[in-house]
């Protein structure tokens, strides 16, 4: 697949033109013209590059990126080796943060839904990342928690009573913990997202509504795999994801 019909696909698939995000969506490193074999991954690190290099990869399809907002833009250090590597391989670098979180199809949100056997029924905040599902009938918050572990092979922190009967249930992955208050408006009973920090577990306590911290890598591991495997199916390009381990 030729890489500029790839990135304009990719482009009007995931609605960038939507999002005010803060870093570039899109082809971020410009390789190769013609793309066959696909590696998708969470984030653009060395292993990870020198991964997809060692799997033959004509494009690394990521979530994180680089060129953040606020960043220092200069090439040097470890941007330097990474980028170089990036184009002395002639690898192109496709990056989604914000629109591969929204994605009602194959969005980090949707597809974290599917893993812990939630189904979206709303969705609300920025954008419409934070996303509601009715609980299953019985399931107490430390069923959930044991669920959440289980399906994403990690222990989650959790803020709240074990014994609390859930109704609804909301979620945001990776760095989302600035959404709770948007989930707890929307009538969630417990909300999960990847990351936590001090404010937030008094919000949890006072509020009377349980937090899950999960991983901002675990909860993020399955929008990128089902992307890859929806343009597998689609354009008939071969596409292997790699799972660099990240215990944050």
């Amino acid at each position: 697949m030729d890489r500029s019909a790839l990135d304009a696909y990719l482009g009007e698939f995931l609605q960038v033109h939507a999002f005010r995000d803060y870093c570039p969506n899109g082809l971020q490193v410009e390789g190769r013209a013609e793309i066959r074999r696909i590696v998708s991954g969470v984030t653009a690190s060395a292993a990870l590059i020198d991964a997809a290099v060692a799997a033959g990869a004509d494009a690394l399809l990521v979530h994180h990126g680089y060129f953040w907002r606020g960043e220092d833009g200069r090439i040097t250090g470890l941007r330097r080796r990474r980028i170089g590597r990036l184009i002395e391989h002639n690898l192109n670098l496709f990056a989604y943060h914000l629109p591969l979180d929204a994605h009602p199809e194959v969005g980090n949100n949707t597809t974290l839904g599917r893993e812990l056997g939630l189904t979206v029924s709303a969705r609300g905040g920025d954008n419409d990342l934070v996303v509601l599902a009715e609980a299953p009938a019985g399931l107490y918050l430390a069923d959930f928690a044991a669920i959440v572990g289980k399906r994403l092979g990690r222990a989650p922190l959790v803020v709240g009573e074990g014994g609390r009967l859930l109704r609804r249930v909301a979620w945001c992955t990776g760095g989302a913990q600035g959404y709770f208050e948007q989930a707890i408006a929307m009538g969630a009973d417990a909300y999960l997202s990847g990351e936590i920090s001090e404010p937030t577990v008094h919000l949890a306590r006072e509020s009377g509504v349980a937090y899950l911290a999960a991983g901002h890598h675990a909860t993020e591991r399955y929008g990128v795999q089902a992307l890859g495997g929806h343009l597998a199916k689609h354009f008939g390009l071969e596409h292997h994801f790699i799972d660099i381990d990240n215990p944050a």
